[in-house]
């Protein structure tokens, strides 16, 4: 683009604050204002509202026109994500109205279709790229007010009477003051710790918030203390029903910086900001003089942003990971009071991110597993470290649509929370019970008895919202109790249509496994025919959890290729063994360190990092290419945690390693 050009804005939802957005856009250096897309283009005083712009018909038909550059997205906060996402993937650069997203996990996702497609995305909190924001981390970095110990801050306004239509009341459009108006403080608070440690911002390492919930469901007063690892303290607060005296105050050894309406700056049209520096009886006033307008600077820091090719703001603009932590916060504090909104549960949240019905995709290859009827994916998701169902379904979504049909939950897995979440999932989904091939897991120790397996069947299938499992595991086993009980167990939940497919043992031996099968021979019961125990590139040292059995050894690998034993291999990629957090002088990590470091295994990673490297690949993705490419059936477990993660780690399948590159990785 060239550096003379104004980037041409348009606008979705033309609301109070997307007018104020406008003047800032008329009053900037680099933007130029082009349309406004409305769903009711007729409505009266819209165009007076905002002068020489086109009026677009529909958000939809502003993503297509071919001049616009930019577009600043002011729906309300449950459209951020949906409309972010559709104007990138159209090409558009965006600014998204603070909070980006509703969640941490949202935003990640936001800004992963960003880098994907080469644009500028940022989140609106205009006030970081003003100039008194600049002159305050100065001071605060000068050190004039000594060792700085304590935050305050505190953003919160009286809207007299609860107004059940207006957005801020509304749970269906996540009203309440944390999303609103929370965010404010609490990015302020890690940008004035980090840069008490020389970097753009620091997320606290405790986040404890508590919070009024009002007669609609949303936050009406709310306060929260963050903890950072430089011992400082931040104490925010916000309300939409309280008017509190919002100033930001940082206290230091020697003194404190006061700065009223911190977000407010110099004002909307410019004139002067404050900032007081009290020492004891004295106070000294800096002022900020400056005839900008207080939404121009956010309108040229992203103007310059995109005329460079840089994809997101310059400090102290707050820029993704920023973004993506002060999210983070706002998660913790909403989880801290228990507030979820109806538009993130299940009931609600029936389509993608994007706003798109979920369908089945084809890009993940299938393979046959014995015993098991349906084609399955090959690889298997994990899913047991999610909070809510938002955040869970963004990644059942997004490997669901690349063609994954193979799910693993358990029955102690969040107490009970990843079979819920699974159950919602595919529910909501509609998405046809025949085509997923459903793993469950039970009898996990200290409840390691053959009684158990039926009983939390029950529930499981309860939570799961369906009455069979394709696979099931024990998830332990206990050699006190002999091996036939539990196979008399689990036979009779194949005589009653609850497992449809094979079971086993998760963290089982051979030896107990070929005396189950024996058993079952026998006895003239069903055999167990599947196993789930660790399978890596790098062999496990030392079990990671109590009980836990790994099959990655020589002698593992005779007795698999043998019986030909389906393996759902758990840690299958080393646990970050193969990633930059490891390393012969790396030895922070205690379960790394304990787990895996050895020195047959630092051979293999060097090995791994070697072909990863004439692959143009990392050495993870190797590591996983070795399980799918050994010679009997290993599916690998894989449990990213947000969209990029799992795409990380499906680009791994397009590696087909030859047996002497196996052999060659293993040394």
């Amino acid at each position: 683009m060239s550096s003379n050009a104004p980037i041409r804005w348009g606008i979705i939802g033309p609301g109070k604050i997307a007018q104020t957005f406008a003047d800032g856009v008329v009053h900037s250096r680099t933007g130029k204002l082009v349309a406004i897309a409305s769903r009711n283009p007729g409505k009266p005083g819209l165009g007076e509202n905002f002068p020489g712009a086109r009026i677009v018909d529909g958000y939809e038909a502003l993503l297509t026109d071919k001049d616009i550059d930019a577009i600043y997205i002011a729906t309300p906060h449950t459209g951020h994500s949906e409309w972010a996402i559709k104007a990138i993937r159209a090409g558009k650069h965006v600014l998204v109205e603070k909070p980006i997203a509703l969640s941490s996990y949202d935003a990640e996702a936001i800004y992963y279709e960003a880098k994907n497609a080469g644009v500028f995305a940022g989140e609106a909190f205009m006030y970081r790229v003003h100039p008194q924001t600049a002159k305050l981390i100065a001071l605060v970095k000068s050190g004039v007010i000594g060792e700085i110990r304590i935050i305050r801050s505190s953003f919160g306004f009286n809207m007299g009477t609860v107004k059940p239509e207006h957005r801020l009341f509304a749970n269906d459009t996540a009203g309440g003051g944390i999303l609103d108006v929370g965010g404010y403080p609490v990015s302020m608070a890690r940008l004035i710790a980090g840069a008490v440690e020389g970097k753009p911002f620091l997320d606290p390492e405790k986040v404890s918030g508590v919070a009024h919930l009002g007669q609609t469901g949303v936050d009406e007063w709310a306060s929260a203390v963050l903890k950072f690892p430089n011992k400082i303290i931040a104490e925010v607060s916000c309300s939409i029903m309280a008017q509190q005296d919002n100033t930001l105050r940082i206290i230091g050894s020697d003194g404190r910086l006061e700065v009223k309406d911190f977000w407010f700056a110099s004002g909307h049209k410019g004139g002067v900001g404050k900032i007081e520096l009290i020492k004891g009886i004295e106070t000294q006033t800096f002022e900020v003089n400056e005839d900008g307008w207080l939404y121009s600077f956010e309108v040229d820091a992203s103007g310059e942003a995109i005329r460079a090719g840089r994809p997101e703001f310059a400090y102290p603009g707050i820029g993704w990971a920023d973004s993506i932590g002060n999210l983070r916060v706002l998660d913790q504090w909403r989880a801290s009071v228990g507030l979820e909104y109806e538009v993130e549960k299940a009931t609600r949240r029936t389509t993608n991110i994007a706003g798109a019905t979920v369908t089945k995709g084809n890009s993940i290859p299938k393979r046959s597993i014995p015993g098991i009827a349906k084609p399955a994916s090959i690889v298997t998701l994990g899913f047991e470290f999610f909070p809510n169902f938002a955040a869970a379904s963004l990644t059942l979504d997004a490997f669901y649509e690349a063609g994954g049909n193979v799910f693993d939950s358990a029955y102690v897995y969040g107490g009970g929370k990843t079979e819920s979440i699974f159950g919602d999932w595919h529910t909501s989904r509609n998405v046809p019970r025949e085509e997923i091939v459903l793993i469950g897991k039970g009898a996990h120790s200290p409840l390691c008895y053959p009684d158990m397996i039926g009983k939390q069947l029950d529930q499981s299938l309860n939570r799961l919202k369906t009455d069979y499992v394709d696979i099931y595991f024990m998830h332990r086993d206990n050699t006190a109790v002999p091996v036939g009980e539990f196979v008399d167990a689990m036979d009779a939940e194949v005589g009653a249509g609850r497992i449809r497919g094979i079971f086993g043992g998760s963290n089982w031996t051979r030896a107990r496994f070929d005396e189950a099968i024996a058993y079952a021979e026998k006895n003239g019961k069903t055999a167990p025919a599947a196993l789930s125990n660790n399978f890596s590139l790098a062999e496990m040292l030392d079990p990671i959890w109590a009980g836990c059995v790994a099959a990655s050894d020589h002698e593992w690998k005779a007795w698999l290729n043998a019986k030909h034993i389906p393996n759902f291999a758990w840690s299958s990629q080393g646990r970050g063994f193969f990633t930059d957090r490891a390393g012969r002088d790396k030895r922070d990590e205690e379960e790394l360190v304990r787990v895996w470091y050895s020195e047959r295994n630092f051979g293999r990673r060097d090995r791994a990092i070697e072909l990863a490297q004439k692959l143009g690949r990392n050495p993870i993705h190797v590591a996983l290419a070795y399980v799918v490419a050994q010679p009997f059936p290993v599916i690998p477990l894989i449990g990213p945690r947000t969209i990029a993660e799992l795409e990380d780690s499906l680009s791994a399948l397009d590696i087909k390693l030859t047996p002497e590159q196996v052999k060659w990785l293993e040394g």
